[in-house]
């Protein structure tokens, strides 16, 4: 297990001892194999194991989904990709590895001896703080936060460190997104629990209307 993997599964386990539940749902990220390939060549070698479109009139790109890992691609001449739909980096990983085994033959020319470049662009993760949400509380409380319930029913909340956004629900639903580690996921909604804890935002059963009336008669 490398360094990374372990922290992620220390950070994972402090999830489990406050109640937080969190569930990565796509990763999307850029890859340059650093290569020229030959579309034509190439939808024809992968049709074997995935599904293809390739329809140069509409879109310049190859569109592969893969089953396993369950992935998407859009693969250019240029060597460079985007990947979406995986659920870890791990996965992205091993899709690189499969499309660029299996787009051997179809290569034109390769750019030296490089490997392929994977940059991770976004994560977006779904989860539960574990406790119901005061909403109104966080917006007066929390820096860059925005809550306009009548055109949106969540918090959005825009964290500095680790560089993120998230929805934020009433029910202690949570979305994260804008991440680039998988790590950052994770250090994000504990951060963020910690910061509802600290201005008392994280309630029971109590109306936002009465501890709105209670923060403005205390202070």
């Amino acid at each position: 297990m490398s360094k990374s993997d372990s922290d992620i599964e220390e950070l994972k386990a402090k999830l489990d001892e406050v109640d937080i539940t969190v569930q990565i749902q796509n990763v999307v990220a850029s890859v340059d194999l650093h290569v020229k390939i030959k579309l034509e060549a190439a939808a024809l070698l992968l049709s074997t194991r995935a599904e293809v479109s390739y329809i140069p009139e509409q879109f310049p790109g190859l569109v592969v989904k893969l089953t396993e890992p369950n992935t998407s691609a859009l693969i250019f001449s240029s060597g460079k990709m985007v990947i979406t739909g995986a659920k870890s980096a791990e996965s992205i990983r091993e899709t690189v590895e499969i499309l660029s085994r299996e787009l051997e033959a179809a290569i034109t020319r390769k750019k030296g001896n490089k490997e392929p470049e994977i940059t991770i662009q976004n994560i977006v993760a779904s989860g539960n703080l574990g406790s119901k949400i005061n909403l109104e509380i966080a917006a007066l409380l929390l820096d860059n936060s925005m809550y306009e319930p009548e055109q949106f029913p969540g918090l959005i909340y825009r964290l500095d460190n680790p560089k993120t956004v998230l929805l934020l629900f009433q029910s202690g639903n949570t979305v994260c997104t804008g991440a680039k580690k998988e790590e950052y996921v994770y250090q994000a909604v504990m951060t963020v629990k910690e910061q509802l804890e600290e201005i008392d935002a994280l309630v029971e059963d109590q109306p936002g209307e009465e501890r709105v009336m209670e923060f403005y008669l205390e202070g």
